[in-house]
């Protein structure tokens, strides 16, 4: 009976191992199990402590570097946030060319801070919408060669599961993908066609990762969000953005409303509360969208570099967390915003040398 067992599950078995083994020849690194759920909450409770960290664009080493300034990866990049709440504001994607190790590294780090009763939340950027509509204009030659890599060893995994007849036979990768494209030399067309692949509507590497983003967040006081969020965006429902961008990446809807994720006042594009210039903060506006969110008392935002580092607008009712860290935006030192309940908001940031760990703290006034 046990042996019947063990046939009746082999093919599953031979697939994780696949998928495993595909893993680790992409990033060198194993997946601890369980997988990390999809997000489906909006709305969460103060967590003792949180760190948002801002935009990050392929940029693995400097994203390392925050993890540790907050204090959430140890000397052999392990959790050691313990119940600390992370929050990744979007743009993993695009300029730098380590993307898919910093999706797999998140996908770690969820499954390890759940063990332990810490929260990893990734969130949708501009970039991450771009890429799944296939707009790679801010794509690098290394992020290509990144998703290349990838596609090999993917499609190698696919091939083995061919061999295992209790499995159901995986599509092609490349189905309906074109073989060329206009500008495109020709040496690089097959990395654009894995780059959509694998990143298109309902493709392996959206449905696995991008699809557990969530696009608008609420925890406690803060309302998350790469670019902003409108009085009406409020009125449409953040919920339901979150549901509908979901439905769009895996392929469950069709396309997804511009208003939402593609204009530029959408949540991802807008700037009214991050660009530099005072006269172009609409304090008002923010104001009354924060009335429309029962408890809220700030957003925090990402999308627009602050050269300066990360810093509060509209009597800190808008806080900006991008810094430009990625070396392919302006190599800015990494920092990071921890809001706890015994010192309200601070920024964590490293000395001008980043292999220096002390911390400079600088307190955001309630």
């Amino acid at each position: 009976m046990d042996a019947d067992i063990t046939c009746k599950n082999l093919p599953n078995l031979v697939s994780s191992f696949v998928d495993t083994f595909v893993d680790f020849c992409v990033t060198g690194t194993f997946l601890p199990d369980p997988p990390s759920p999809s997000f489906t909450q909006t709305f969460y409770p103060s967590p003792n402590r949180l760190i948002a960290i801002g935009d990050l664009h392929g940029d693995f080493k400097k994203f390392k570097q925050a993890l540790r300034l907050g204090g959430l990866i140890d000397l052999e990049d392990r959790w050691s946030g313990g119940p600390t709440t992370l929050v990744q504001v979007g743009d993993v994607l695009d300029r730098g060319g380590q993307e898919l190790k910093i999706l797999y590294f998140l996908e770690k780090l969820k499954r390890q801070a759940a063990k332990v009763g810490g929260n990893v939340i990734t969130m949708n950027g501009n970039h991450e919408i771009m890429n799944v509509e296939g707009n790679f204009r801010c794509t690098r030659l290394s992020g290509i060669n990144e998703f290349q890599n990838w596609a090999d060893w993917f499609t190698i995994g696919n091939n083995m599961k061919r061999l295992c007849g209790g499995l159901e036979k995986p599509k092609d990768l490349y189905d309906g993908i074109p073989s060329s494209f206009p500008g495109v030399k020709q040496k690089y067309v097959n990395g654009f066609r894995a780059r959509i692949a694998a990143l298109r509507p309902q493709g392996p590497i959206a449905s696995r990762f991008l699809s557990k983003n969530l696009t608008v967040l609420v925890v406690g006081e803060s309302v998350f969000v790469h670019g902003g969020i409108l009085p009406h965006h409020v009125a449409y429902g953040l919920e339901r953005i979150n549901e509908e961008v979901r439905d769009w990446i895996t392929g469950l809807k069709e396309t997804v409303s511009s208003a939402l994720v593609k204009s530029r006042n959408s949540v991802v594009w807008l700037r009214r509360f991050s660009n530099k210039v005072v006269e172009d903060w609409d304090c008002r506006m923010l104001e009354h969208t924060l009335e429309t969110i029962p408890g809220a008392r700030r957003m925090i935002m990402g999308h627009t570099i602050q050269k300066d580092g990360i810093n509060g607008a509209c009597n800190n009712k808008a806080i900006r967390i991008d810094v430009g860290m990625s070396k392919r935006c302006i190599d800015g030192l990494p920092e990071v915003l921890e809001i706890s309940e015994n010192s309200g908001l601070r920024i964590l940031t490293s000395r001008s040398n980043l292999h220096d760990q002390n911390r400079h703290i600088l307190l955001i006034p309630n």
